[in-house]
């Protein structure tokens, strides 16, 4: 009789998939730390100022961007009100990027590492667990728009595409032709998500160039056709006084909500810089820059869709270059197909940096002993495709504005960890000690968790969730906020992050963290591969203080460190 095969075991399978750390780690290290949570050491330490400018004109280019003036000018705004609104909004936005990247060009630690020094080793994890999900589900959402831009390419050079049969059933939510092409972008995208990400810079080099030229190609197109720049250009505010105004501040606070994910986790990708100044002024202009210069190129080709086609501006460009299939010719097919190749190659891009790298950052620190940032993006791609993006923009009207709305939650966690990094502590972070769960460690606090920066993060939300609840309501036909909520909520980020940002500091001062620096002091050129493990020899606790010794020396200075 043949021997039976035996399965392997549960404990032997969980072995196998474990991912490898750094040797003489505690049982409760292993939930803090693995290779890709640890600081990036020099060797992979390569993206230098124009990898970020290089980054940000990638990601500026997309879909999102080219109608982000548009809820402006239909509010009532003329397009330069618009275009301005985008110019001071992301310039907010690009300083937050700055202070927040700073932390990871510092001390090349990730955003669910640096989040452990405000909120606690084990109270980090509710940042993470919060980041990651919207990240999954954006990555699915970022997807099915890249799928629309499939069909596009596809439509160009195969036209009966268009007119592919349908076998999915009503209830499905989609169609065959739809389906295959979110399948189609879902799957080419997995080869971009196996990098490290301190290699994934040559593609948004590459991006960089490709992206912007078709762009400016269909700028050029759109105005040789329409023999001008359209009416939208000529077309004045239509409202004035306090609505004027409150229409300004929508369209600034639209573009800073716009950014808040990449707010908090740009620690994910700064921190591989080459120096801390790498990732400072290349991020601080490129921002505005970016995203001014394709928001207006979104403005001109829209306003010129009227004299082209007739009716309303077609504000969505893939609804746009569907209008020039239409059309037909062979010129137009080429045209449509390059601009919507390029378009789908800026949504890949904007899925990896917005989505794919920072759920697979956040979920490594989720479960750091099985999961790797690799592993991570691909877990955060199946659970995008997973979801059926199209169920949930198709059925709730207002999915989209609550994605938008999310942003309440996010301005909290900034304004926490930004106040502790350049209040309370001047930049002074103990590296080794946030990765290790020792209840006499500095950031255990209590129980790992930090209660002031929860009291915080809960202050800046409660402010803004009367707002935040009316406006998810709104669009379904339920009960608007009172005015003065909404008027709170307009101003929704600032709110969140300045009531978050005022409340630790202020329970900080009644109730003093450890680990706090006298003066400004950033000790991380002294962090170079330090070892995590836990260790209560007299020769390894004389070797840490050495090395932040050695920080404090490098700064010509000498601080007290409480």
């Amino acid at each position: 009789m043949a021997p039976k095969m035996r399965l392997p075991s549960g404990r032997a399978i969980l072995n196998l998939i474990s991912v490898e750390t750094e040797e003489g780690l505690s049982r409760a290290q292993t939930m803090l730390a693995n290779e890709d949570l640890k600081p990036v050491e020099p060797a992979r330490r390569q993206w230098g100022p124009w990898n970020y400018v290089g980054f940000w004109i990638a990601d500026s280019f997309n879909i999102n961007t080219w109608m982000i003036a548009s809820s402006s000018v239909v509010a009532g705004l003329s397009w330069w009100q618009a275009w301005i609104c985008v110019w001071v909004g992301y310039s907010i936005a690009g300083a937050f990027v700055v202070a927040t990247g700073r932390i990871g060009a510092t001390y090349h630690i990730g955003f669910p590492v640096a989040s452990r020094a405000s909120f606690g080793v084990w109270g980090g994890l509710w940042p993470v667990f919060n980041r990651s999900a919207m990240a999954c589900i954006w990555y699915g959402v970022q997807a099915w728009i890249g799928g629309q831009c499939v069909t596009l390419m596809i439509t160009a050079i195969w036209p009966r595409y268009e007119q592919l049969p349908n076998s999915m059933p009503a209830s499905s939510g989609t169609t065959t032709k739809d389906f295959l092409s979110f399948f189609l972008f879902c799957l080419c995208s997995l080869p971009a998500l196996y990098p490290h990400v301190h290699q994934i810079r040559h593609l948004f080099t590459a991006k960089s160039l490709v992206v912007p030229v078709a762009g400016i190609a269909f700028f050029i197109w759109g105005v040789v056709r329409a023999k001008g720049l359209g009416p939208v250009v000529n077309k004045p505010n239509v409202i004035h006084g306090n609505e004027l105004a409150w229409a300004i501040i929508k369209g600034i606070m639209s573009s800073i909500a716009n950014f808040s994910a990449l707010i908090v986790n740009v620690p994910d990708f700064s921190r591989f810089a080459i120096k801390p100044k790498d990732a400072f002024w290349s991020q601080l202009f490129t921002i505005p820059v970016g995203f001014g210069i394709t928001s207006f190129i979104g403005i001109i080709v829209s306003s010129c869709s009227v004299v082209i086609f007739g009716g309303e501006a077609i504000w969505n460009p893939l609804d746009l270059l569907a209008k020039f299939l239409q059309e037909g010719g062979h010129g137009n097919r080429a045209g449509v197909f390059f601009i919507a190749a390029s378009f789908t190659l800026a949504q890949l891009g904007t899925n990896i940096a917005a989505n794919s790298v920072s759920a697979g950052t956040d979920l490594t620190a989720l479960l750091p002993r099985y999961i790797t940032i690799r592993r991570g993006g691909y877990i955060c791609a199946a659970v995008g495709f997973a979801m059926c993006p199209w169920n949930l923009l198709s059925s709730s009207n207002n999915f989209t504005t609550y994605l938008s709305a999310y942003s309440v939650f996010l301005s909290s966690i900034a304004g926490v960890m930004l106040c502790d990094y350049y209040i309370v502590r001047k930049g002074y972070l103990q590296i080794k000690d946030l990765y290790t769960a020792k209840k006499t460690a500095p950031y255990y606090f209590t129980y790992g968790f930090n209660w002031r920066a929860y009291a915080a993060y809960i202050a800046g939300i409660l402010i803004n969730i009367v707002g935040f609840v009316g406006a998810v309501r709104e669009p379904t036909g339920g009960p608007s906020a009172p005015l003065g909520a909404q008027y709170i909520y307009n101003l929704n980020y600032f709110c969140g992050f300045i009531v978050a940002a005022i409340v630790y500091y202020a329970l900080c001062r009644i109730s003093p963290v450890p680990a706090v620096s006298a003066t400004w002091l950033e000790v991380g050129d002294a962090i170079d591969n330090p070892h995590l493990a836990d260790s209560d020899s007299e020769e390894d606790e004389k070797a840490g203080a050495a090395m932040y010794e050695d920080g404090v020396r490098r700064r010509g200075a000498s601080e007290e460190i409480v």
